[in-house]
């Protein structure tokens, strides 16, 4: 297990160790965040959604800037500058009372997480060879979920304990994960370069990764694959609790199982990736195992309660399988359809799918799964199968006009 989690030593372990820094904080966070918001902020819940939704959407406009500035710049400078910023941003939470100040918080947030995230990106591209790189995301990914796992039970203290002082001191363990995510990435990761020079007239472009329209559309079919990310915390808890016999506890159980098969299989499911042909034949996989999820979950309404429990495991251990391949392949893509001193900029709009998918994402489930039935997952399956057979042929488009510059090996600068 321990070699699934730890990547090699040099800097890609650094990258993990600032990566688990950080999510441990971010787990402890995710699970008592609503309640510090609703108890402690006195917002109500309403106001508590609009004002994540906009700050969300600010986010999302903010990845292809910063991941630009991350290009131009130096990805390792700004990936440290935004995580010092997130760090500084969740602790605003400690004092901000009122809705426009909490609003201007999260904003302040999602901005600083959004750019990390692709700065962190260019960062993994600058430092490691391309064709390590889907595998090295696959251990940040198990390193993720590891960190997130130990995150949320010390929020689940804090949530017994449901002091005012407990919901502040995980704002403050948050804050902190992130300032010491910045000093790992400072003190552990060298200076990288900041690309070859090849794409400077092209930055100058507003538009930039806009112009590029066959990227554009490999990042939109994954944004609709991405449409199952709340599933877990939002279309199953509310599936089995209104259309199941199943007990509302094996919620629970569902979110241990997905974070555990992640944890185990994310690196093995990543090592057969290594290309672009590669990468289409996990996605178009990963449709079609998603579709059997979804027939699975559909299967449960109706059932006896013992029968829908082992049918919604069922669907669960398929429904991991399929996030899975969807991810590695996903990231490989996103990689090497990049031109090689862009990667920042790329990624940082290839990131705003999730954005995207955790705002849409909620409404499309819930349409689908509470009101339409079991019919909404046969539809879900099978945009998804659709989407994923997509992927392969804008892939192959998109990979018609890249330079030279993708993939280019890494520079580091002593």
């Amino acid at each position: 297990m321990t070699s699934r989690l730890v990547p090699p030593a040099g800097p890609q372990r650094v990258l993990a160790l600032a990566q688990l820094a950080n999510s441990i904080g971010d787990g402890a966070y995710y699970v008592t965040s609503a309640l510090c918001f609703t108890h402690v902020i006195g917002l109500d819940p309403a106001r508590v959604g609009l004002g994540l939704t906009l700050a969300w959407a600010v986010g999302s406009l903010a990845g292809v800037p910063l991941g630009r500035v991350a290009d131009r710049r130096g990805a390792r400078g700004t990936a440290v500058l935004l995580a010092s910023g997130t760090g500084l941003a969740v602790g605003s939470f400690l004092v901000v009372r009122g809705f426009v100040p909490f609003v201007l918080a999260a904003c302040a947030y999602a901005t600083a997480q959004s750019g990390l995230a692709a700065a962190r990106q260019a960062l993994l591209a600058r430092l490691v060879p391309a064709g390590e790189r889907t595998g090295l995301l696959a251990h940040l990914q198990a390193t993720l979920n590891a960190g997130l796992a130990v995150g949320a039970g010390l929020g689940g203290l804090a949530l017994q304990a449901g002091t005012r002082g407990a919901y502040l001191g995980v704002f403050a363990l948050d804050a902190v994960s992130f300032l010491v995510c910045a000093g790992v990435l400072l003190a552990g990761v060298p200076r990288v370069g900041t690309g070859d020079g090849q794409g400077r007239g092209r930055d100058r472009d507003k538009l930039g990764v806009l112009r590029d329209r066959s990227y554009v559309v490999v990042a939109l079919l994954n944004t609709v694959l991405l449409l199952r990310m709340p599933l877990l915390s939002l279309g199953l808890p509310l599936w089995i609790a209104e259309r199941t016999a199943a007990p509302t506890w094996v919620v629970s159980g569902l979110f241990v199982l997905n974070t555990g098969g992640v944890m185990a299989f994310q690196v093995r499911t990543a090592r057969g990736i290594t290309g672009l042909a590669s990468a289409a034949r996990a996605v178009r996989r990963s449709g079609w195992v998603m579709l059997g999820a979804c027939g699975a979950f559909a299967l449960s309404a109706g059932a006896s309660p013992w029968v829908a429990v082992g049918v919604l495991v069922l669907g669960s251990v398929l429904q991991v399988v399929a996030e899975m391949g969807q991810s590695a392949g996903a990231w490989q893509m996103s990689f090497e359809l990049a031109p090689g001193d862009r990667v920042g900029e790329y990624q940082g709009f290839f990131g705003t799918g999730v954005t995207v998918a955790r705002t849409l994402g909620p409404l499309v489930l819930t349409s689908l799964l509470v009101g339409w039935g079991p019919l909404g997952w046969l539809v879900l399956g099978g945009a998804t199968v659709a989407a994923s057979y997509a992927m392969g042929p804008a892939a192959r488009r998109a990979a018609g006009r890249v330079g030279e510059g993708v993939g280019a090996a890494p520079v580091v600068v002593s």
